[in-house]
């Protein structure tokens, strides 16, 4: 369920947004609300939700510098700006601090409920991007006394040759192990499969080269052991949730709005 904090001067329409939205259908829950930046980035920093849906022009502080000290802190979510026709010139602004969109007032439910629904989706795919490029954390894995031999030599080969054409058939047969023995020691010790672990190798190693801009992306597939460019751009779309070109955009320019400026 998405957290929503909800940051409005105008006590009639903050309420209304609170009161009589159906959040639950959308599966959203409304966390905390406020009537000013000030106000809202202390509960920013109290409830850490999920989008933050706010004003531009508020007392105190506005919702475009609420969000400014937000994300210097880090601590800034999926933004929705809140404007008029009068502030229409502030939602540029709004695309420099890559707002994933803005509604004008007064908000139409059904334009909510649209939004609501395809950010709780991109919140799903970017939780799920950051959950594979996570580092590994291979220390904590050889730090462990007890780990399986055959798994730590599996391990250690993911790391050096991920690179090359290895597979769990191969390394069972060098260390004189059957296949499924290895496969089932590795899930145990490490939760995920040999081929899983693998890839989220060479991804993480891709993304650094991507985000580099040095290389092409065929150069990157060539570089960490996808092959070719196409296997490369179809297990990068599986995981990623969108394909390397996209990726490379998005890190480039921000996430597009559909056009809105």
């Amino acid at each position: 369920m998405q957290r929503i904090l909800i940051v409005e001067d105008e006590e009639i329409i903050r309420r209304g947004l609170v009161s009589t939205i159906d959040w639950r259908s959308m599966d959203c829950v409304v966390v905390g609300d406020a009537a000013d930046g000030r106000a809202g980035l202390e509960l920013l920093r109290r409830e850490h939700p999920d989008i933050l849906l706010t004003d531009i022009r508020m007392p105190r502080m506005d919702g475009i510098a609420m969000a400014e000290c937000a994300r210097a802190e880090g601590i800034l979510p999926q933004l929705v700006f809140l404007t008029s026709y009068a502030e229409f010139g502030y939602a540029k602004k709004a695309i420099e601090l890559r707002a994933a969109d803005y509604l004008l007032k007064p908000v139409d439910e059904a334009e909510l409920t649209a939004l609501m629904r395809r950010l709780a989706a991109e919140g799903r795919e970017h939780r799920a991007g950051e959950s594979l490029m996570e580092g590994i954390g291979w220390s904590r894995y050889f730090a462990d006394e007890g780990l399986n031999p055959y798994v730590r030599q599996a391990m250690e080969r993911i790391r050096s040759d991920y690179r090359k054409r290895i597979s769990i058939e191969l390394l069972a047969e060098e260390v004189g192990v059957s296949a499924s023995y290895l496969s089932r020691k590795f899930k145990e010790a490490v939760g995920q499969t040999f081929l899983e672990l693998l890839t989220r190798e060479r991804l993480q190693k891709a993304v650094v080269q991507l985000v580099s801009g040095k290389y092409r992306v065929y150069e990157v597939a060539e570089e960490n052991g996808f092959g070719d460019y196409k296997n490369f751009c179809t297990v990068f779309k599986k995981y990623m949730q969108c394909s390397p070109r996209e990726f490379m955009r998005n890190i480039q320019y921000g996430p597009q709005n559909d056009g809105k400026e």
